[in-house]
């Protein structure tokens, strides 16, 4: 019985925080269309969000061509179709490796420090002192940090997806003796549109979802200090699972069209 009733209010507490996280991006939308606009705020932020995650993105791009094609190469070898391996690599990183794993390391990076850095603010109570002193902290803290999110996380997608193809084509260079006009030519003769507009429109929803996440566990932080650590982890497991389900409708949705 103890079990029961501990799942089903682990069940009940989900969709209260389900409900809570709508009425939050609810505010946002009525927030964000209202002045005045934070606009130094937010070039601060676009600036603080992509670079401190730049480095890891390219990093984590780098790796994700090398492996990519590392581990892929010996099988075409086998069926002889190794001269494919520009146009899968850059199918798979465009459509769904390069936007996932960019979302899921920005979630990592971005989302726990929104969700540190707001809880630190409700927990000291400068948040509230904002409140007093007649400053909007939800446009001034909240807006400005999903927009930017919302901005910076296809740009990011962009870079990493270039590095990805780089890496690869590096070890198809040291390998395979393919040369970089080659390797690109193939990469982008078998993209389509259908390929990249789809990979550009789900980031942009990626980019929300971690903002919005992040700034609503740091906002409504609560039990101190220790809250903190709390809303940062949080904020980096419901985006990561926010971000899969996001990416399954995005699939699924682009997958009815390509039947149409």
């Amino acid at each position: 019985m103890l079990s029961i009733r501990s799942l089903r209010q682990q069940i009940d507490s989900f969709f209260i925080e389900i409900g809570e996280l709508s009425y939050f991006a609810g505010r946002y939308f009525k927030e964000s269309v209202k002045p005045p606009f934070e606009f130094k705020e937010l070039l601060c932020q676009c600036y603080s969000m992509g670079n401190r995650s730049l480095l890891l993105v390219i990093i984590t791009g780098f790796i994700i061509g090398l492996v990519l094609t590392l581990q892929t190469r010996p099988t075409l070898m086998e069926f002889g179709a190794v001269s494919w391996m520009p146009s899968m690599v850059g199918i798979s990183i465009v459509r769904e490796i390069g936007p996932m794993i960019t979302a899921l390391v920005c979630a990592g990076r971005i989302g726990s420090g929104i969700g540190a850095e707001l809880g630190s603010m409700r927990v000291t109570e400068q948040i509230d002192a904002m409140e007093v002193s007649g400053t909007n902290p939800f446009k001034y803290l909240v807006v400005t940090r999903i927009v930017a999110t919302t901005m910076m996380l296809p740009l990011l997608v962009i870079i990493g997806d270039a590095v990805a193809l780089y890496g690869s084509f590096l070890v198809e260079n040291l390998k395979g003796n393919v040369s970089f006009t080659l390797y690109f030519n193939q990469v982008f003769n078998s993209l389509e549109f259908g390929d990249i507009i789809p990979a550009t429109i789900k980031s942009f929803f990626f980019g929300f979802a971690i903002g919005l996440v992040g700034c609503f566990k740091g906002y409504y932080c609560k039990k101190g200090t220790a809250g903190v650590g709390k809303s940062a982890n949080s904020a980096v497991v419901f985006t990561s699972l926010l971000l899969f389900v996001i990416d399954f409708i995005a699939v699924f949705v682009t997958d009815i069209f390509y039947d149409l």
